[in-house]
């Protein structure tokens, strides 16, 4: 029985070594040191459904169930449930029992510290952007507790973090004189931040309100949204801002990042002139600025842990889309893209790091955790002096083209001097052209009937008081209607020529004027035709038409005319109107006594 009496005991030995090693080896802080970052040291548990309690939590450390942070990294990326952080703490400053434990990270929604101290009575406090600002040990933007550790006890510490934000958990003990002076730094690094940010504000400001350039106001709006952004990141604007809502504390994140993500789309825009030298790229542009504004409304029902990181992800792609534009106008020859897009390559690579950190891609160190500011004032410092640039390039290229432009004008003087002579001696020859088209038909070329008008009064005009006899014929076609139906109107407009060429043969035999009077009847002015002559006249056109055999679209067409006759005696006055009058009276008289005649107003003899 001895043998199993020892085999007993051995086990019982093995037990207790395991359960030793399982448990995780105290941090000492050694005298000398006065802050000491625990993510080395750490252990953790992810509670999936987060519904263990702080018994069970100590519990399962107790047992070795805890693991270590993976390659000491304390992100994690977008996680559901809570997370368990164990470490056990011993102090040997005996001068520094009280501690400030610090999570340097903002935007935690709910954590909760629990130290268990050797006698087994267990202190809790609460944190995290869910709980009001004023709750916290120390006003300042990262949440941090009080910690009083006695020299030379164990005190066991037991944080639980639950969170829709990113899950990062660095937490630094500081020592109350180590803490006073991070606070200091802090206070310098950020206000130095801030106070570029500020200066820049300003700065374009007053040159937006100077020049009036678009570009200058979507800057100011960049600027200011991200600056907004940062706010928001680092902790201020919950401290400053939204102290007691915990719901604007969590919108305020996706919610500032879509509006710097419009303003830095609409300023791109601008500042690389997509819409004239673009326009796909600006529709593009456009659309990502439409989604935008949708994702920031959406954010403000969505959860945070949806809306965030969509929103983390768009501003890699909205960043990676203003990169790309900025190649394709550098390709195309725009300069001032150049500084553009050096800034915006700052910007997204601490963007870039700042992102992976929050999916826990990256580790945490100074320059993830602060790449955002770094890259972001580096952006906007060389983005106003790409501003700047593209101004002077802007009025270097309006001097340019005001010098070409003066040059061009004086070689061209002589020769647009020439040129306007030239054109002005064209243009005399087309008013008279246009004149006479004014004067004529536009389809038989004849006169028409106002020019008509004029030289029948000219005409009266000249014979003056006893003068010359004047004879007025005016010639309707027979049956007119009948051949536009029987043939068209095309054949009839080629009778209406053909007639118009025989009047003009006859007035230019008799040193008169054929015009059109009106669809089918013209009228002829024959100056010093007395009524034997003027009857002769009217004959001789009512016979060449009567004898003119009119070929159109294929067929022989045959014409006759009705012709009304007036002419006025040397010692006759009477008016135009009355003389067209007469003509016409006469005209109607042939065509009752049977077309194809001639007709006088009054007797021969």
């Amino acid at each position: 029985m001895s043998w199993l009496a020892a085999f007993a005991l051995l086990a019982l030995l093995g037990c207790a070594f395991a359960s030793a090693a399982a448990t995780p080896a105290a941090l000492r802080l050694a005298p000398g040191d006065s802050s000491f970052p625990l993510s080395p040291s750490l252990t953790y548990w992810h509670d999936t459904q987060a519904s263990a309690g702080v018994e069970q939590a100590f519990r399962r450390a107790e047992a070795g169930a805890f693991a270590p942070l993976p390659g000491g990294n304390p992100a994690f990326g977008f996680q559901s449930g809570a997370y368990w952080f164990y470490l056990p703490i011993e102090n040997e400053q005996p001068d520094e029992p009280r501690w400030l434990l610090v999570q340097e990270y903002a935007l935690s929604d709910s954590l909760d510290l629990y130290l268990r101290y050797p006698d087994g009575h267990i202190e809790h406090q609460s944190g995290g952007d869910h709980a009001p600002f004023e709750d916290r040990f120390v006003r300042y933007r990262h949440p941090n507790f009080r910690v009083d550790l006695p020299a030379g006890q164990r005190v066991e510490l037991l944080l639980r973090v639950q969170s829709e934000s990113s899950m990062q958990v660095p937490l630094v003990l500081y020592s109350p004189k180590a803490f006073a002076e991070l606070m200091r730094d802090a206070q310098f690094s950020n206000g130095l931040y801030y106070g570029i940010v500020l200066a820049l504000l300003c700065y374009n400001l007053v040159l937006w309100l100077t020049l009036r350039d678009a570009s200058y106001f979507w800057y100011l709006l960049h600027t200011a949204a991200f600056g907004l952004v940062l706010f928001t990141l680092n902790g201020y604007g919950f401290e400053y801002l939204w102290s007691n809502s915990a719901w604007l504390a969590d919108a305020s994140v996706p919610l500032s990042i879509c509006l710097a993500l419009i303003g830095m789309q609409l300023f791109s825009r601008s500042f690389l002139d997509l819409p004239q030298r673009w326009p796909a790229g600006n529709v593009a542009c456009l659309c990502l600025v439409g989604f935008f504004a949708l994702l920031g409304l959406a954010s403000l029902w969505l959860p945070y842990s949806v809306a965030t990181p969509i929103a983390s992800r768009a501003v890699l792609v909205g960043v990676l889309w203003i990169i790309t534009a900025s190649l394709v106008m550098i390709y195309r020859g725009y300069r001032p893209a150049r500084l553009f897009l050096l800034a915006w390559a700052l910007f997204l690579t601490g963007t870039t790091a700042f992102t992976l950190l929050a999916f826990g891609i990256l580790p945490q160190n100074f320059w993830t955790q602060n790449g955002v500011q770094v890259g972001s004032a580096l952006e906007l410092l060389l983005l106003s002096l790409a501003l700047g640039n593209r101004y002077a390039s802007l009025r270097e290229e309006n001097i340019r083209i005001v010098q070409e432009t003066n040059e061009k004008l004086e070689r061209g003087l002589i020769d647009r001097t020439r040129e306007l002579r030239t054109t002005m001696a064209q243009l005399g020859e087309a008013n008279v052209q246009l004149r006479e088209y004014s004067r004529r038909d536009p389809l038989t070329g004849a006169f028409n009937r106002r020019h008509f008008h004029e030289a029948l009064r000219e005409a009266m005009q000249a014979r003056g008081s006893g003068g010359q006899p004047l004879a007025l014929l005016l010639l309707d076609l027979d049956h007119f209607k009948q051949i536009n139906d029987a043939y068209g109107h095309l054949a009839g407009d080629d009778c209406l020529n053909a007639v118009a060429r025989c009047l003009e043969e006859v007035a230019q035999a008799r040193g008169g004027l054929a015009a059109r009077f009106g669809g089918e009847e013209f009228v002829l002015v024959l100056p010093g035709a007395d009524a034997q002559a003027a009857l002769q006249a009217a004959e001789a056109v009512r016979l060449r038409i009567q004898q003119q055999c009119v070929d159109s679209q294929g067929h022989s067409i045959r014409l006759s005319a009705s012709i009304g006759v007036h002419t006025i005696d040397g010692g006759q006055t009477v008016s135009p109107e009355d003389a067209i009058r007469l003509a016409d009276e006469a005209l109607y008289r042939a065509k009752r006594e049977g077309r194809n005649c001639v007709r006088h107003s009054i007797s021969v003899a």
